[in-house]
């Protein structure tokens, strides 16, 4: 459990037109030589826009590279050849390279600004990294963000793709949060439940959103900001258990499991719906969300196959044997399993 004292972000602008204005938000915290990590590829998209905007401000840009590297040798080597003048690092762009950025930033004690580019996952808010350790991705400690810049209009030229793996996640909560409760009351630690009331008001007031497109400004803002509510709630917690459940199991067993895994956030969205069954917990509001935002749509192009999750649903357990989700216990594996071929939805976007 945390230990009371915890990190949130001072900066947090969603909004079209951010990207623009980050050279203002880094010098009003009193800060003016930066070190900037971009994505594969984003030099060319942003980083005019981004350059200008911070010199505009009165900001050194002490060193711009593009990251591709998530090996956890490689990013201590970059940590440790930043300038000493540094004062704040900003990581532009997807998973990777936030991951990067944030892991740097911890290991340098520096402040970081996280700007995703896509709204893919709640990553860009958490306090943990996702680093290749002895050839295996592993989460590892980093820097909760001091401030999240994130610019619809960047975020809405992405791949669509990427706001699925975003709704996915984000829809994810709900079981998430019911696997937590289950865990405590069937002995095995205890709710924060602070950290309860954030993931749940945060995942609420997305699914609630109206909408007639995923491309609304007001849907991307909603999206991007629960996402950041999330990542803070792990933060309270001490742990990523409010927003991390059985469906988190599922889809980093896939990922061990298959050659090609899909987006983490697409394979958690397919199993929350399961689990919500599984928990006999607000499914109907799960699939009302996933049909109207298209997410089942997408899912039945990707020629996914049940026997697959069958596999992951076993192999869950062993994920994380040290947590106590529904999947944890052999009667509720074996009811995902009998869903797998009996839902009727799952039977329409799997094979």
């Amino acid at each position: 459990m945390n230990n009371g004292h915890i990190a949130i972000p001072v900066i947090l602008k969603v909004g079209k037109g951010a990207l623009g204005e980050i050279g203002s938000y880094v010098i009003a915290g009193g800060m003016d030589k930066a070190v900037i990590y971009f994505g594969n590829g984003l030099i060319d998209m942003f980083g005019s826009q981004v350059m200008h905007s911070l010199k505009t401000a009165g900001v050194t840009v002490l060193e711009y590279r593009e990251l591709d590297s998530v090996r956890i040798e490689d990013i201590m080597e970059l940590a440790f050849s930043i300038d000493n003048k540094a004062q704040i690092i900003l990581g532009i762009g997807g998973g990777k390279v936030i991951d990067a950025a944030k892991y740097a930033a911890y290991l340098r004690k520096l402040p970081f600004i996280s700007v995703p580019t896509s709204s893919s996952s709640d990553g860009f808010s958490s306090a943990s990294a996702s680093l290749t350790v002895n050839g295996r991705r592993t989460s590892v400690p980093a820097r909760m963000a001091y401030g999240i810049v994130a610019d619809t209009d960047v975020i809405k030229s992405a791949p669509e793709k990427y706001l699925y793996s975003g709704i996915g996640d984000m829809v994810s909560k709900i079981t998430a949060l019911y696997d937590w409760i289950y865990e405590a009351r069937c002995g095995h630690g205890e709710v924060n439940d602070f950290a309860v009331m954030i993931a749940k008001k945060a995942v609420n007031s997305f699914v609630r959103t109206p909408f007639q497109d995923i491309h609304e400004d007001l849907f991307l803002r909603e999206l991007l900001d629960s996402l950041a509510m999330s990542g803070i709630a792990n933060e309270i917690a001490g742990s990523s258990a409010p927003t991390s459940g059985s469906e988190h199991l599922i889809s980093h067993a896939l990922d061990k499991l298959l050659e090609h895994p899909q987006l983490h956030g697409v394979q958690v969205g397919i199993a929350t719906y399961l689990m919500s069954r599984v928990q006999d917990h607000r499914y109907k509001r799960v699939n009302t969300i996933f049909t109207d935002t298209g997410f089942w749509d997408y899912v039945s192009t990707l020629g996914l196959s049940r026997s697959d999750y069958a596999a992951a649903i076993d192999m869950a357990p062993s994920i994380k044997p040290f947590r106590h989700t529904y999947l944890h216990e052999e009667k509720y594996r074996q009811l995902a399993k009998q869903l797998l071929e009996e839902d009727e939805i799952l039977k329409k976007v799997l094979h």
